[in-house]
């Protein structure tokens, strides 16, 4: 059995794994690029012109045929322009140094400013809400606040939050390792049975991560507290060091 496996590979070259892993990055960036400009029913639809194209190709319906092939261009021209700026965040998002940096650094760093800040937060009585993207998107989130699009660090997450911030109220939205929004409006729990004792904020970090795989984090300005929200579930009273490990533990850049 174990010889008969191998003897797939006998030909097998690391260009072919090298071809193998470009192909599938192309791929998995191509989808999520789909998944979060809401181009779907777009891209379907390119999908629907080709099939009929095809089939209008071999039952030789000659003026159909010539109509689609002649589209084309102005169909792909007009794509671009429609998502030239979630085509510009995604080439951005995906450049060589990018990816490795990636590789190398993984999300370390990153879960360092983020539970800095929290802890800075909570020293200073600055009430926060930080949500992390994970799978699922949260696209529709992020377009009921500001865009931002800047690096993550524990100072720029705290001067988001400080209280003459014009976006300290809402939500502060991690993509990708970038602070992409702030200011965001979140759902609230709809859980009859959570405890009359959780704010505004505590609802809203419970509601996100009901209803997506988001990872939510929770400063409060009151007890100067700080609270990790998963899967509607809600841990409160961590300090730095464990909100840290939960990081660690769960991944910020499972999407």
């Amino acid at each position: 059995m174990i010889e008969d496996f191998l003897y797939l590979f006998k030909d097998f070259r690391v260009s072919d794994a090298i071809d193998i892993l470009v192909v599938a990055f192309i791929f998995y960036h191509t989808m999520k690029f789909i998944r979060e400009a809401h181009a779907t029913r777009i891209v379907l639809g390119f999908v629907g012109l080709f099939l009929a194209g095809a089939l209008a190709g071999q039952f030789h319906l000659i003026t159909f045929h010539w109509l689609l092939s002649n589209l084309w261009p102005i169909l792909i021209l007009s794509f671009v322009v429609i998502f030239q700026p979630d085509l510009r965040r995604v080439l951005n998002r995906i450049t060589f140094g990018n990816f490795l940096r990636n590789v190398f650094d993984g999300d370390a760093v990153l879960i360092k400013e983020i539970s800095q800040a929290a802890k800075d937060l909570a020293k200073n009585r600055l009430g926060a809400l930080i949500v992390i993207e994970r799978s699922d998107s949260l696209q529709m989130v992020i377009e009921t606040g500001t865009k931002i699009d800047s690096e993550v660090s524990s100072e720029m997450l705290v001067t988001l939050f400080l209280h003459h911030a014009p976006m300290h109220d809402g939500a502060a939205i991690i993509r990708n390792g970038r602070i992409t929004a702030a200011g965001c409006i979140l759902p609230l729990s709809q859980n009859p049975n959570l405890e009359k004792k959780y704010g505004t904020r505590h609802r809203a970090a419970i509601g996100i991560t009901e209803d997506t795989d988001a990872l939510a984090i929770v400063v409060s300005e009151e007890s100067r507290t700080i609270s990790f929200s998963m899967s509607g579930k809600i841990t409160q009273h961590i300090n730095a060091d464990v909100l840290e490990e939960m990081l660690t533990l769960y991944g910020t850049r499972v999407g």
